[in-house]
């Protein structure tokens, strides 16, 4: 593309939004963030959800935004987003609710249920995809064992960013990079594996069509052009929406030896390859295998990452205390090297009421002391996460026979210097930093 162009990146995380503005020049693109906003689960009694409504509210505020601002027309806008939560659709288009947070307790025990109708060796060989319970799978379960009147009312799923880009162009698909997040698309033939949803009695009718990232949307709707402001409608574009997806898109210089860790509140720690692993020792490793940009396969493990930090903070904020990141990050800096080691995936810490108290119970049980001040938990975190990557690398490594000689990290997490350099201490080899707005990028 020679002649300069903008586009509009909307990148949705667990925790914040943004709307982006790639501005490219013909030579080089200049991201520059419009609109930042926060994304907070909402608990309900018995329920925790989404605001869906206020981040479509939010992105709207940012295409205004750009309106306001610049003249040019916009070249196309994308949506990327965390994955696996989905809204419904009725007969008639309309939402039936605000979709449910992945961290909601209706999936505790779906997956030793799903366990004793599919056997778990031919569900990875499938859908290479590793057991967690917020996956999608395990949420339509749930919501099928309990004969939920949403589910029987549905007449469309749609993954969150999918369910965006039906708000602002009517079109009605699943974006591949996200649908292979579910653990009911067929990895190898990349279609819905309908058999396997109807030996657990969930409707499959309520499947859209998979869309290739890159595939144009439509243009978006006249009553959104009319309400933002903008002169023009622009195409909108399924870009990578899973987030990891387009972040590891917009990683500079990945190749086969080189191992990427995408960190923010989740941490995506795996390589590209070509095609699916999805041995016996792949699924005892419980590594994943998601769709990626070109044809590509993300091979990698899903670690706790930066919400066990988040949730300290929000912990130490209910307590009286506001301490910024750069504040805990020196605490940590003077604070005693392995005192205590927690293992960031085990399942309390998850979803706690309370993290420090969870880090804590965790390590009494283990027989190691809890930390004694601000500065020693939040070292405990980021040890544990760095000591976490090293275990997923080296069995990375051993299911691909080969080293993997650079760690490249990207997203928020690559500004924590103390976690980077923990990193490369732990795994013994370098790591190199940025962008940190890889996702943006590889939106784009």
């Amino acid at each position: 593309m020679t002649d300069a162009a903008n586009f509009l990146a909307v990148d949705l995380g667990a925790s914040s939004g943004r709307v982006l503005l790639g501005a490219w020049d013909g030579q080089r693109f200049a991201l520059s963030e419009l609109h930042r906003f926060a994304n907070r689960p909402v608990p309900l009694p018995g329920a925790l959800h989404w605001d869906l409504l206020a981040l479509w509210a939010e992105i709207l505020h940012g295409v205004r935004r750009y309106a306001r601002e610049h003249s040019a027309p916009l070249a196309a806008i994308g949506i990327d987003s965390w994955a696996v939560d989905f809204g419904l659709l009725d007969e008639s288009g309309h939402l039936l609710g605000n979709p449910f947070h992945y961290r909601d307790a209706r999936t505790q025990r779906m997956p030793e249920r799903v366990a004793s109708i599919i056997p778990p060796a031919e569900l990875f060989e499938r859908t290479g995809i590793q057991v967690l319970p917020l996956n999608t799978l395990y949420q339509l379960f749930s919501l099928a064992q309990r004969n939920d009147p949403q589910l029987r009312a549905a007449q469309t799923l749609l993954l969150v960013p999918d369910l965006l880009h039906y708000f602002l162009t009517g079109h009605i698909g699943a974006e591949y990079t996200n649908a292979s997040t579910t653990q009911f698309l067929d990895c190898r033939r990349r279609i819905w594996a309908t058999d396997l949803l109807a030996r657990l009695n969930i409707p499959t009718h309520i499947l859209p069509p998979i869309v290739a990232p890159g595939a144009p949307l439509g243009a978006l709707r006249g009553e959104i052009v009319d309400q933002t402001g903008l002169a023009h409608a622009p195409p909108v574009i399924a870009s990578a929406t899973h987030d990891t997806a387009s972040a590891v898109a917009g990683i500079p210089g990945l190749d086969s030896a080189s191992a990427y860790i995408s960190s923010g509140t989740w941490s995506l720690v795996g390589v590209e390859t070509h095609q699916p692993i999805t041995s016996e020792r792949a699924r005892a490793l419980n590594v994943t295998n998601e769709g990626g940009v070109g044809g590509t396969i993300r091979l990698l493990k899903n670690v706790a990452g930066l919400w066990l930090l988040q949730e300290c903070q929000r912990s130490l904020e209910r307590d009286g205390l506001r301490p910024s990141w750069d504040e805990l990050l020196g605490a940590a800096v003077g604070a005693r090297p392995f005192v205590s080691i927690i293992d960031p995936d085990a399942p309390e810490f998850l979803a706690p009421a309370d993290m420090p108290a969870a880090i804590a119970a965790f390590c009494a049980r283990s027989g190691q002391p809890a930390p004694s001040d601000v500065g020693a938990l939040v070292r405990c975190c980021l040890e544990s996460l760095a000591l976490r990557y090293r275990w997923v690398i080296e069995a990375l490594e051993a299911l691909l026979g080969q080293r993997l000689a650079t760690i490249r990290i990207v997203g928020g997490g690559s500004q924590n210097r103390l976690l980077c350099q923990m990193t490369a201490d732990a795994c013994g080899r370098p790591v190199v930093a940025g962008p940190v707005e890889a996702t943006a990028l590889g939106n784009i």
